[in-house]
């Protein structure tokens, strides 16, 4: 069995005219939301085994801040370069190549790639993933390289306002 955690980054920032969106890093509400839902996984009792991200600086802030609550060493963070931008085709080439001896993965990306991969991988409508949103797929399978269209089942989908 394994399990995908798909992680949309936290909030973002704007505030600078002109600037790259490569190189957005979070907002406060950003800096807020991504440790609050990073004690929400923990509660769940997920902990990865790899943590897989976007080169952006947004995601990558957010994978920083959640590796630290989740005790997941920050220097084994992968940094996919093909996440940024990706579409739902290139997201699934890169959950096929993960390793097989990892069962519980955490991407930390884009929308609106995720929102479309939630859709494609289960049975699950999600209209949107939301900003520090996540998602965890359950897969009945032995080799990621068997992830295929409604091949998992959405196990939990939460974000920071579910609970307001």
């Amino acid at each position: 069995m394994k399990y995908l955690l798909l992680m949309r980054h936290a909030k973002s920032s704007w505030d600078i005219p002109g600037q790259p969106d490569f190189e957005r890093t979070l907002n406060e509400r950003g800096k807020k939301d991504a440790p609050e839902m990073a004690h929400r996984i923990k509660k769940h009792n997920f902990l990865p085994q790899s943590i897989v991200c976007s080169p952006a600086k947004r995601t990558q802030k957010t994978a920083k801040m959640v590796a630290e609550i989740l005790k997941f060493p920050e220097k084994e963070i992968v940094l996919e370069t093909a996440m940024y931008d990706a579409d739902i085709a290139d997201l699934l080439y890169i959950i096929r190549s993960f390793d097989d001896e990892q069962n519980h993965v955490i991407m930390v990306g884009h929308n609106p790639g995720f929102t479309g991969l939630i859709g494609t991988l289960t049975n699950s409508l999600i209209e949107n993933l939301p900003t520090a949103g996540v998602a965890l797929i359950r897969f009945d399978i032995k080799s990621w390289k068997q992830v295929a269209q409604q091949s998992g089942n959405l196990e939990w989908f939460d974000f920071p306002k579910s609970k307001d």
